[in-house]
């Protein structure tokens, strides 16, 4: 069974949230717990996540990505999304997501 668990790094001042392959309501608190723990600790400027390995998300992780802009854009930080599939970047665009987070469409696969 694989399992389904995200992965958190700093570089250069990013946050960088390598997101589960099912962002949904039941994994959203750790994610968000983890993240705004690294974003007061370590005092990242930007977070960048990454969704290579993301096949299916909800409203859970459109949350998960509002309310860590809200934290960061405090700050002047950003927010990026990378590595998204067609369905996620639909999903990130149609929500709205594209107006305050930018969307990096270097990956056209698994599409």
């Amino acid at each position: 069974m694989e399992q389904n668990t995200e992965e958190f790094a700093i570089i250069n001042n990013y946050l960088c949230i390598r997101m589960p392959r099912e962002v949904d309501h039941h994994g959203a608190a750790g994610i968000r717990e983890s993240a705004d723990r690294l974003i007061l600790d370590d005092q990242v400027k930007n977070i960048v996540f990454d969704f290579e390995n993301t096949t299916f998300m909800d409203s859970s992780g459109i949350g998960i990505i509002i309310g860590r802009y809200r934290k960061i854009s405090c700050f002047g930080g950003k927010v990026y999304a990378i590595n998204t599939n067609k369905r996620i970047r639909k999903l990130l665009k149609t929500s709205g997501m594209s107006a305050i987070i930018e969307i990096l469409e270097e990956n056209t696969s698994n599409e």
